[in-house]
């Protein structure tokens, strides 16, 4: 196996510069850093882990903390987005260590890991708003990155998409197909995403003049998503349109319309979010969905490097991202019925 001398001597480096290389020490600039990496990965270079964690202060081991919730069964990205981390954090030769949240209290789990000195930070997901576990995390100084955001102007780095633009986008396409009743179905209100969306909508309702009475928020299942649509339709001025928080909740708000003897698009239109969870695909039911897209698995691989720069000096600035999710029009939607909805 070859050893940092070989690097040194292949290269023409000192073993002193060959290892700042390869622990990514910013002093090192990224022409050499790539040239020793090329040259170990050539020579089939493998780290000590305990000598790198003298030289380093790093254990090449992030944390990801789950927390155990009642409809966990109805997670179908779970597996997918942690085989996705980990191999992003592998391609930089880093580790994931998986732990679950029993408990009642945030923070924790993440004092109990900090106690025990493994770990060089955190990848965070699902921030409710101000977040209890970032306040910690800021106030520990331990590195991490969000996927997401827990306030409207964060002071560290994240990896999300416009939420607001999310609810704004589907308005819009809404609003050009002559729909004036536009019902939002949102997700718990507790999550700062929702929080955005629904400003979002707001917002973009307020722009086409159109009132924004019909709002149902505390949703997540497709469940959810029914009884929130029954409700709605039995307004007496009902929807002729929903904009959904995800595809499980717009596919219970297509049973809804059809149990109410309704047709998609013709008389209800429905819009969705769209994580790309395997179950419901957004593509398979009775009238293909549209969406705003943006795949979860697709944030993974960015939010494993963009944690590593952090930990390597990259600025905050630097590593704060903020995505736009592609809207995809598909069967659901169609003109507003010229009669309003039928009852």
């Amino acid at each position: 196996m070859a050893t940092l001398k070989d690097i040194s001597a292949e290269l023409g480096l000192s073993v002193a510069t060959v290892s700042r290389a390869l622990n990514g020490f910013p002093e090192v600039n990224k022409k050499t850093r790539d040239k020793v990496q090329q040259a170990a990965d050539r020579l089939g270079y493998r780290p000590n882990r305990v000598a790198q964690r003298l030289v380093t202060g790093r254990s090449g081991m992030v944390g990801l903390i789950i927390k155990i919730k009642p409809d966990m069964s109805a997670d179908q990205t779970f597996f997918e987005v942690i085989t996705a981390l980990t191999a992003g954090l592998a391609a930089r030769d880093t580790e994931l260590v998986l732990a679950v949240d029993q408990g009642t209290d945030p923070v924790a789990p993440y004092r109990r890991m900090i106690e025990k000195n493994i770990l060089d930070g955190f990848i965070l997901n699902e921030p409710e708003v101000n977040d209890a576990r970032v306040a910690f995390l800021l106030e520990q100084k331990v590195p991490f990155i969000l996927h997401g955001t827990d306030r409207d102007d964060p002071p560290y780095p994240f990896y999300r998409i416009d939420n607001q633009k999310v609810a704004s986008d589907s308005i819009d396409l809404l609003a050009r197909l002559g729909h004036k009743r536009i019902a939002l179905i949102n997700a718990r209100l507790r999550h700062h995403f929702a929080h955005e969306r629904l400003e979002g909508f707001l917002k973009a309702m307020d722009r086409h003049n159109l009132s924004s009475d019909l709002v149902k928020t505390e949703n997540w299942l497709a469940d959810d998503g029914y009884m929130s649509a029954l409700e709605l339709l039995a307004h007496a001025s009902p929807p002729t349109a929903f904009v959904c928080a995800s595809t499980p909740i717009a596919y219970g708000v297509m049973r809804a319309i059809r149990d109410k003897g309704l047709r998609v698009p013709e008389d209800v239109s429905v819009v969705a979010h769209d994580d790309a969870m395997p179950v419901p695909r957004a593509v398979t039911l009775d009238h293909a969905l549209t969406v705003t897209r943006s795949p979860l698995r697709d944030a993974c691989e960015p939010l494993a490097h963009m944690l590593m720069d952090h930990l390597n000096g990259k600025s905050v600035a630097d590593l704060q991202v903020t995505l736009t999710a592609d809207m995809i029009v598909r069967g659901s939607t169609g003109p507003a019925p010229k009669g309003g909805v039928l009852t």
